[in-house]
């Protein structure tokens, strides 16, 4: 078993890919010309992003849209950085929502909580010391 990807499901699939690269500073790896699919140059394991529509034929049963969750879901992306009060400034600037502001943790780690305008609950996080 290997961990290939991380799918989100968004309103606007280009604007969400926009989006990341602005407040993160991920480059787009791929859109798809339906504009209903595209990942981030992330490494190994990719970060993706397909259209609602796909969503709604691969699941039956519908699904939550973050986007129009009032709360964020309960599962959050984590982005290592060693500037988590720069990187939570730059992630506001482009248009999130600040959910909890740089804190250091009882661990000396120290973590920021912002949502994505498409609904994506990410955390930044300085690296934990092993």
């Amino acid at each position: 078993m290997k961990f290939g990807y991380t799918i989100i499901y968004v309103p606007d699939v280009a604007a969400s890919l926009a989006f990341f690269g602005q407040a993160f500073g991920f480059a787009t790896r791929f859109l798809h010309e339906s504009g209903t699919y595209g990942e981030l140059e992330t490494g190994a394991t990719a970060l993706a992003f397909a259209a609602h529509e796909l969503a709604t034929g691969n699941f039956s049963a519908g699904h939550v849209a973050a986007d129009t969750s009032p709360q964020p879901l309960g599962m959050e992306v984590g982005f290592i950085t060693g500037d988590v009060a720069a990187a939570h400034a730059r992630a506001l600037a482009a248009g999130a929502t600040e959910l909890s502001a740089p804190v250091t943790k009882p661990w000396g780690q120290q973590v920021s909580y912002v949502r994505c305008p498409d609904g994506t609950l990410v955390e930044l996080c300085s690296p934990i010391g092993h």
